[in-house]
């Protein structure tokens, strides 16, 4: 399984903060916006991930996070030039693709729930053709729809309806089968000027290959594309972490329970931060002395940890 994060576009909405950087690298709370849609495909166990993003932000990206490495990824990075939708991100990464599956998430959605990863593995597991991620939400005209029966099988797409068949709308992640490729590739452009994932969605939807993994009640999925919901997700964030003691979308942290990163290297990675907050909560995570301990609350399963954290 391959995964892609796209983080392209203008960030018009977010203007002025984003007239001279990227939106996916300013912070959401402690961290940038990119570390949270990295931290689900992590979860997922994909490691092998490349981030799509402007020709001139690029170097930007590559300058925060490398290779991937210092997170136990390896990552690839693609330019985008013009933001022509969703689905060119597959024609973009065609290569990197070949045929395995791919999950693409999108780079200023986040994800947060007991019991995410579990949910999100099991959807890798058992994902066939095509796969998308429902969430109920209280304005479903906003957003693309899904209609499905009882047995989690799509019957419809609407993108903005007047009148939902549903309260569930499609989230930004999804997992396809090698074909999203060739599928994006003969999409005609929208009214907007760009290609839209539900047309691509409905593609898959024709052969009766289409599946929906629903996120049920004590999920959030926030968008942080404005000024508006980014504040919100922060808020959200901070109020959690502190709450709760865990950090949410932690890579170092992610990358040690995931055998990714040593004791050694995370308590390393935390002092070259000890100034902040981060960096302490690093160092603490390696001085555990108990670890074994701990993990027996979650199951002797430390990826459990996050599972009930992320």
């Amino acid at each position: 399984m391959k995964g892609i994060v796209l983080a392209g576009g203008s960030g018009t909405r977010l203007a002025p903060s984003t007239n001279g950087v990227n939106k996916h690298l300013l912070n959401v709370y402690d961290k940038p916006m990119i570390y949270y849609p990295l931290s689900v495909l992590m979860l997922g166990g994909i490691r092998d991930i490349m981030i799509i993003s402007t020709p001139e932000e690029i170097p930007r990206f590559q300058e925060m996070l490398g290779d991937g490495s210092a997170f136990g990824l390896t990552l690839h990075y693609k330019g985008q030039s013009d933001p022509n939708g969703i689905p060119e991100a597959f024609v973009l990464a065609e290569d990197f693709i070949g045929y395995d599956d791919v999950t693409l998430i999108l780079g200023d959605n986040i994800f947060y729930g007991q019991g995410f990863t579990t949910l999100f593995r099991r959807a890798l597991a058992n994902h066939r053709n095509a796969t998308i991620f429902g969430i109920r939400v209280k304005d479903p005209e906003r957003f693309g729809v899904v209609e499905f029966d009882e047995n989690q099988k799509v019957v419809s797409l609407e993108e903005k309806p007047e009148d939902p068949k549903s309260d569930f709308a499609a989230a930004g992640l999804y997992i396809y089968d090698y074909r999203a490729v060739q599928i994006a590739k003969k999409l005609s452009y929208s009214s907007r000027g760009e290609t839209e994932i539900t047309d691509l969605n409905k593609e898959y939807l024709k052969g009766n290959q289409l599946d929906v993994q629903l996120l049920g009640r004590g999920f959030a999925w926030m968008d942080a594309g404005t000024h508006e919901s980014l504040f919100e997700a922060s808020e959200f964030v901070k109020i959690t972490q502190q709450r709760q003691g865990f950090k949410i979308a932690c890579l170092e942290e992610i990358a040690y329970y995931m055998g990714y990163l040593s004791k050694n290297a995370l308590y390393k990675k935390g002092e070259g931060m000890k100034k902040t907050d981060y960096g302490q909560y690093l160092m603490e995570i390696a001085n555990r002395k108990h670890t074994e301990q701990y993990w027996e609350t979650i199951d002797k399963n430390p990826i459990l940890e996050l599972v009930q954290n992320e």
